[in-house]
């Protein structure tokens, strides 16, 4: 066998960087030991997994083929080095999650997930779906947690937990006191909504599709929070999960109006690479993440005593 850890490593950090100098900082190596070992590599088998664009690099169809099963290689190797070395726990997991499911349900996780296993370490990152699905497209994320939907052909979704979508206003808006509203009505007033690229707004714009109105948007904001402050400050309405409101209805910050007319239920799902090797730390987060919806019929309905 010709090729070596060390180069494969390289392979895989500048295929997600596709930049040599980001690569050697993520591996510690210099730019010259970086570029070398992956000069070596094609060298050796006198090929090329890269199209150069100036200092770009992207992947072309081998290297895009090879990725999967390296990415597989290195995290093997770790594995076997944890056992040899007699440290326990699952390693590194890297987990995506959008921003209802990364604010109110993933941290949440994580801590009973590091809990369990304080061997093991875990970087969270929270972005919008579109993002996610990006990050999980190009091996930089091991598992995602997406609250939109998913139709990348690379990728594995299954279901998780329904969630759903609720209009809401300040107590002081005209449409408190009615606590429901008409399409008519909705067609009349501002708006503050999530930016496009989030599952909410997806949800949104899905349950609208057959509507013969546009939304008069005020505001998009990337944040539910800076949503909730929003409309609390009397700009406009919103909608975003009933998960990130249920403090705020118990509060009276905040308040519900029914729209029977909308359809915005949804689902939050897992999402990882169909060419991924499944780790045992990636089954075990997905466990502890069904363990903490077992019985619920939606996401607002989880309490926070059911995590240990």
């Amino acid at each position: 066998m010709r090729f070596t850890l060390r180069q494969i490593s390289v392979f895989v950090a500048v295929a997600r960087h596709e930049n040599v100098s980001r690569a050697a900082a993520e591996l510690a190596l210099s730019q010259s030991a970086t570029s070398t070992a992956l000069a070596e590599i094609e060298r050796q088998y006198d090929t090329q997994l890269f199209d150069r664009f100036g200092k770009m690099l992207r992947l072309n169809e081998l290297g895009q083929a090879l990725l999967p099963q390296a990415v597989e290689l290195i995290e093997r190797a770790a594995a076997i080095e944890s056992a040899l070395e007699g440290r326990a726990g699952y390693g590194k997991l890297r987990i995506g999650a959008t921003l209802t499911i990364g604010n109110y349900l993933a941290t949440l996780i994580v801590a009973d997930f590091l809990k369990r296993h304080p061997e093991s370490t875990l970087q969270l990152s929270v972005h919008n779906t579109a993002t996610i699905i990006d990050q999980l497209a190009r091996h930089e994320l091991d598992l995602g947690l997406i609250e939109g939907s998913c139709r990348h052909p690379d990728l594995i979704v299954e279901p998780w937990v329904a969630d759903e979508l609720v209009v809401f206003c300040a107590p002081g808006h005209p449409l408190a006191e009615q606590g429901r509203a008409s399409l008519a009505t909705l067609a009349e007033q501002a708006w503050i909504v999530r930016e496009p690229g989030s599952g909410t707004r997806e949800t949104l714009d899905q349950a609208l599709r057959h509507q013969h109105f546009a939304l008069q948007i005020r505001l998009e904001l990337e944040h539910t929070e800076a949503i909730k402050r929003a409309v609390e400050f009397g700009l406009g309405i919103g909608c975003i999960s009933r998960l990130a409101l249920r403090e705020a209805f118990r509060r009276g910050s905040l308040v519900a109006i029914e729209t029977p007319e909308l359809d915005l239920r949804r689902h939050f799902h897992f999402l990882w690479h169909g060419r991924k090797f499944q780790t045992a730390g990636m089954r075990e987060f997905v466990a502890l993440c069904r363990t903490m919806t077992t019985g619920i019929e939606r996401s607002d309905q989880i309490q926070w005593s059911l995590i240990p």
